[in-house]
């Protein structure tokens, strides 16, 4: 069986496989978290749309690069999941797996997405965002 046909930004498909292996790590935050959040829904490896996903992270530097990053991923998540599954069940159960790992991209990839993004000059302590903090 041929593989699904997934979306990868061009930068990402030039890329070599050292510097892939560099970028991305699979699904899940990296370091000894990774092994937490499995690269498989119910038995089917999602490794490779998750790679895409982290890339895009890394490369991107506005909020609708994020948004186009996890959109990539659910759409790439569901390419790869309709294209391999043929029992109806799984297929229900994998669907569902997919969607709950958009949702947790989508809602709490924020702080992955910034990380090391933010200019030293344009941040502040949380004490210095509060509109009274000079008082105290």
């Amino acid at each position: 069986m041929t593989p699904p046909i997934l979306y990868a930004p061009a930068s990402y498909k030039r890329a070599s496989d050292d510097v892939r292996r560099r970028m991305v790590n699979g699904c899940g935050p990296g370091g000894w978290k990774v092994d937490i959040i499995p690269d498989t829904v119910w038995g089917l490896s999602i490794e490779a749309a998750c790679n895409i996903h982290d890339w895009m992270y890394s490369a991107g530097s506005t909020i609708e690069d994020k948004r186009e990053a996890d959109r990539v991923f659910l759409n790439n998540m569901l390419r790869i999941v309709n294209h391999y599954t043929s029992n109806r069940i799984l297929l229900w159960l994998r669907r569902r797996r997919v969607f709950k790992y958009y949702e947790a991209v989508h809602l709490c990839g924020g702080p992955a997405f910034w990380k090391d993004k933010n200019k030293p000059e344009e941040e502040v302590t949380e004490w210095a965002a509060q509109l009274n903090w000079r008082a105290a």
